[in-house]
C-alpha cells in the first residue's frame, strides 16, 4: 500500500474508535466491526483480482484467435507472412500482430472481391451460352477455404475460355444474321420477322452485345440460312426454267424485244450469276408470280397460233433442205402434217417437238455436207464457164473489134485455166463423199441423186467428149493434110482471094483468123489455114495469145 493510503486507513479507524468511545460500543463488538471490515476489504480484492484475471485470459484469447486468424487467411491465400513473435505482455504481443493481420485481411477481401467478379462473369457469359435469359447475380457464393492466387488464376483462365467461345459464338451469330440479310434483299422478305422467329434479341439491333448465342439459337440460325438457301436454289431453278420457256415461247411467237424487256431480269438469271452479282430482289416471290403468268399467257397465245408455227418449222425445214440439196417431199410432209392437226390425233407440241427435231438434224447434216457441197458448186460453176466456153469458140465473130470483147477474153483464158482443174476437182469430191458415206452408210444425196453416181457418169461422159475432141482434131490434121498435098501439086489460089479465116463482115478493119487454135473441143480443134496469097499467115490487130490445149 502507498503511504497516502496507509495513513488515510489509519486516520479512519482513529476516527471510528472516537465514535466508538463516544457511543460506548462494546469491545466485541467492536472487534466484529473491524472483522466485517477486514472481510469487505477481501472481497473487494476478491473482486478485482477476478476481474483483472478475466482480463488476462481475454488478452490470450484474442492474441490466440489473432494468431489463429493469421495462420487461416494465409491458408486460404496460399501464402506464408514471416512476422517476428515478440517476447513480452500480453499487449506487447497483441501490438505486434495485429498490423500483420489487419494487411492479411485486407488481401483476403481483395482476393475475395477479384473471385467474386470473376465468377459472376464465368456465371453471365456460362448462362448466355446456356440460352438463359435471367440475368445473373452478383452475390456468387465464394469457397472462404480456398482463395489462392492458383484458384483465381484458374477461373480467369476459365474466363478467357468463355469469352473466346462467346467471341466465337457471336461471330457465327452475326455471320448467320449476315447471310439472312442478303438472302432476304435477293428475295424480298422480311428481315427482322425472320430473325424475331429465331430469337427476339437477334432483331434488336441497339444491344449488339446481347444478342443469344446460346446452342439453341446457332442451331435454328444453321436451319433458318439452310432452309433459306434452298429456297433460294428452288426460285433461282424456277426462274431460269421460266426464263427458258419464255425464251421458247418468244423466238417460236417472234415477240418484239421491247416485250421482253420486261423479264429481262429473268432472262439474266439463265446464265447462272454468281451470288454476288445477283440484283437485289430478282428471287421475290413476286418476281416468280409475275414470270409463271408471263408463261401462262405465252402458252395460252402459243395454242391458238400453234398451226401457223407448225408450218412456218416446216417451211424452215424445207428451206433447210432445199439450200442443201437434201431430199425431202414438202408435198407429201405438208398433206401429212394438214391430215395429222384436222383429224386431232396428234399434240400440236409433239409436232412442233418433232419438226424441231427434223430441223437440228438438217442443220447437223447441212453441217456435215457444207464442205462436199462448197466444192460441187466449185465443180458445176467449172462445168457452166466449160458450156460458155465451147459456145464462146463456135462464135466465129469472137475477135471482133466490139465493145466488150476484151472481157469475153479474159474470161475465156480463165475458164480455160478452171476447166483444167475439173478431173482433180471430180477427184476429191469422188472422195470426200465416199468417206462421208463410209461414215453414215447413207448415199450422199444432191438433188435427190447419188452424187457419187453423177461423179461417175460425169468422168465416162468427159471421156467420151475427150475422144470426140481428139477424133475431131485428126480429121482436122488430115484436111489440113489434104489441102497442103493439093495445092502443092495444083499450085496456089489467085491472090486476089480473101485469105482463109477472114470474115465476111467488110466494116471491120481487122479479122480474125478462123484457122487459130484456141481449144480441145471441136470448135477449139487447131487448123493449118490462115496464109494469105504469099504464103505467110494473116495476124490481126486486135491478135491477143492465148493458151493452147495440146
Amino acid at each position: 500500500m502507498s503511504p497516502s493510503s496507509t495513513t488515510t486507513c489509519t486516520s479512519l479507524l482513529e476516527e471510528l474508535q472516537i465514535i466508538w468511545d463516544e457511543i460506548g460500543e462494546s469491545y466485541n463488538e467492536r472487534d466484529k466491526m473491524l472483522l466485517e471490515l477486514e472481510q469487505e476489504c477481501l472481497d473487494i480484492y476478491n473482486k478485482k483480482v477476478e476481474k483483472t484475471r478475466k482480463y488476462r485470459a481475454e488478452l490470450q484469447r484474442s492474441l490466440a484467435q489473432a494468431e489463429a486468424e493469421i495462420a487461416s487467411i494465409m491458408s486460404a491465400l496460399g501464402e506464408k507472412v514471416l512476422f517476428p513473435k515478440k517476447e513480452g505482455s500480453l499487449k506487447e504481443q497483441i501490438s505486434s500482430v495485429k498490423p500483420v493481420l489487419e494487411d492479411l485481411l485486407m488481401k483476403k477481401d481483395l482476393r475475395r472481391k477479384e473471385l467474386s467478379e470473376t465468377l459472376t462473369q464465368i456465371e453471365e457469359i456460362s448462362s448466355n451460352i446456356a440460352g438463359n435469359d435471367y440475368t445473373v447475380s452478383s452475390g456468387s457464393e465464394i469457397d472462404e477455404s480456398d482463395l489462392t492466387q492458383r484458384k483465381l488464376d484458374e477461373l480467369k483462365a476459365r474466363l478467357q475460355d468463355l469469352r473466346n467461345e462467346k467471341a466465337v459464338r457471336l461471330q457465327k451469330v452475326n455471320s448467320y444474321i449476315s447471310a439472312v440479310h442478303e438472302l432476304s434483299e435477293i428475295m424480298s422478305f422480311d428481315f427482322s420477322k425472320a430473325l424475331n422467329n429465331v430469337h427476339s434479341s437477334l432483331a434488336d439491333f441497339s444491344k449488339t452485345h446481347s444478342k443469344s448465342i446460346s446452342n439453341d439459337t446457332l442451331a435454328r440460325l444453321t436451319e433458318l440460312v439452310k432452309s433459306l438457301k434452298e429456297e433460294k436454289h428452288e426460285r433461282l431453278l424456277k426462274l431460269q426454267g421460266l426464263g427458258r420457256s419464255m425464251q421458247e415461247l418468244w423466238n417460236l411467237m417472234e415477240t418484239p424485244m421491247d416485250e421482253r424487256r420486261r423479264f429481262d431480269h429473268c432472262s439474266s438469271l439463265l446464265s447462272g450469276p454468281p451470288d454476288d452479282a445477283m440484283k437485289k430482289g430478282c428471287l421475290g416471290l413476286d418476281i416468280v408470280r409475275e414470270a409463271e403468268d408471263e408463261v401462262k399467257r405465252l402458252n395460252a397465245l402459243k395454242s391458238s397460233k400453234m398451226k401457223e408455227l407448225v408450218f412456218k418449222r416446216q417451211c424452215e425445214l424445207e428451206e433447210i433442205c432445199r439450200g442443201n440439196h437434201m431430199d425431202i417431199n414438202s408435198d407429201a410432209a405438208r398433206k401429212s402434217l394438214v391430215d395429222l392437226i384436222e383429224s386431232g390425233d396428234g399434240d400440236l407440241s409433239d409436232i412442233l417437238a418433232s419438226i424441231d427435231g427434223q430441223i437440228e438434224k438438217a442443220r447437223e447434216e447441212a453441217l456435215s455436207r457444207k464442205e462436199i457441197l462448197d466444192k460441187v458448186d466449185k465443180w458445176r460453176h467449172a462445168k457452166e464457164e466449160e458450156a460458155w466456153l465451147d459456145d464462146y469458140e463456135k462464135d466465129e465473130n469472137r475477135f471482133s473489134a466490139v465493145r466488150g470483147a476484151h472481157k469475153n477474153l479474159k474470161r475465156a483464158e480463165k475458164a480455160r485455166s478452171l476447166i483444167s482443174k475439173i478431173p482433180a476437182m471430180v477427184d476429191v469430191l469422188t472422195t470426200k463423199v465416199k468417206a462421208w458415206e463410209k461414215e453414215r452408210g447413207v448415199p450422199f444425196l444432191c438433188d435427190k441423186l447419188p452424187l457419187l453416181q453423177t461423179l461417175e457418169e460425169d468422168i465416162v461422159i468427159r471421156a467420151q467428149r475427150e475422144e470426140e475432141k481428139r477424133q475431131f482434131r485428126e480429121q482436122k490434121r488430115l484436111q489440113g493434110q489434104l489441102a497442103t498435098e493439093k495445092e502443092a501439086k495444083y499450085g496456089s489460089k489467085s491472090a486476089k482471094k480473101k485469105p482463109l479465116g477472114q470474115s465476111l463482115n467488110t466494116d471491120n478493119v481487122t479479122k480474125t483468123p478462123l484457122g487459130r487454135r484456141i481449144g480441145n473441143t471441136p470448135g477449139r480443134s487447131a487448123t493449118s489455114g490462115g496464109k494469105d496469097y504469099r504464103g505467110n499467115a494473116v495476124i490481126p490487130l486486135n491478135y491477143v495469145a492465148l493458151q493452147k490445149d495440146d
